[in-house]
């Protein structure tokens, strides 16, 4: 599995900086490359859902977004679908200002307006503190009132999945920018809402993340925020993360 990913990363490395030489990169395997004053920064994810791949398990992608001083400006994300036999892809992708794309076609959110009748994603870390307690809690109690909760492994194809209408919204603790930056810029640029899980505004270097349809939002937020700020006074640390020390942002 760790061979895959890093070649996968070494391959969209060699194309980024031979394009983009005076650009930062930040990458799941590789760490931290390039100019450290630079603008841009790219976040890539070169094997999203590496234990589904390892099994063959249909919810894997590749995640390549880009900042601008801190805030998204392109993404793209490749998913795997299908399974053994019958394998395909679709690319999704997003520009800020340009709206957001799957295999060329124009895509929106759903335009359901309730929870009960949402089909809803989240996740899991490795770390089984009180952070999962909490998500294990609000795993249950949003299978209860929705359509169902589901837990499939790949942020980015969870976040892609809002975007194109699939599920209404998804949310997780403690996920890395290079998870984020592209999934958030496609789902905003799909007609979504991105927040912190408090209700906060979001940034890629956060510690949580919850993205939907933009419609239930809030009615998540009702039991999301609450149970997040009880983590806040528990002393769970929520500070910016895997943010470049000299990276220049407008926040």
């Amino acid at each position: 599995m760790a061979r895959t990913d890093k070649l996968s990363e070494s391959v969209i490395l060699e194309v980024v900086r031979k394009t983009f030489p005076d650009h930062l990169i930040l990458g799941e395997e590789g760490g931290l490359i390039g100019d450290a004053l630079s603008e841009y920064l790219w976040c890539i994810d070169p094997l999203d859902g590496t234990t589904n791949f390892a099994h063959g398990y249909p919810s894997f992608s590749v995640s390549i977004g880009v900042l601008f001083r801190g805030k998204p400006a392109a993404s793209t994300v490749v998913e795997f679908c299908g399974g053994p036999m019958c394998w395909s892809t679709r690319t999704v992708s997003a520009s800020s200002g340009g709206g957001a794309y799957c295999n060329g076609q124009k895509i929106h959110v759903s335009k359901t307006d309730k929870v009960e009748q949402s089909l809803l994603v989240t996740g899991f870390g490795y770390e089984h503190d009180d952070a999962w307690v909490t998500n294990i809690n609000l795993f249950k109690e949003y299978t209860d009132i929705s359509r169902g909760v589901r837990r499939l492994g790949s942020a980015a194809a969870d976040m892609s999945h809002v975007a194109l209408g699939i599920t209404e919204a998804y949310w997780e603790y403690r996920l890395k920018p290079w998870d984020m930056a592209a999934g958030v810029l496609i789902v905003e640029e799909a007609g979504g809402m991105v927040s912190r899980m408090d209700g906060g505004e979001f940034t890629v270097f956060d510690r949580s993340v919850l993205v939907s349809n933009g419609v239930v939002h809030d009615q998540l937020l009702d039991r999301i925020g609450p149970a997040t700020e009880d983590l806040k006074k528990k002393g769970i640390d929520f500070s910016l993360w895997f943010k470049p020390d000299k990276y220049p942002t407008d926040f």
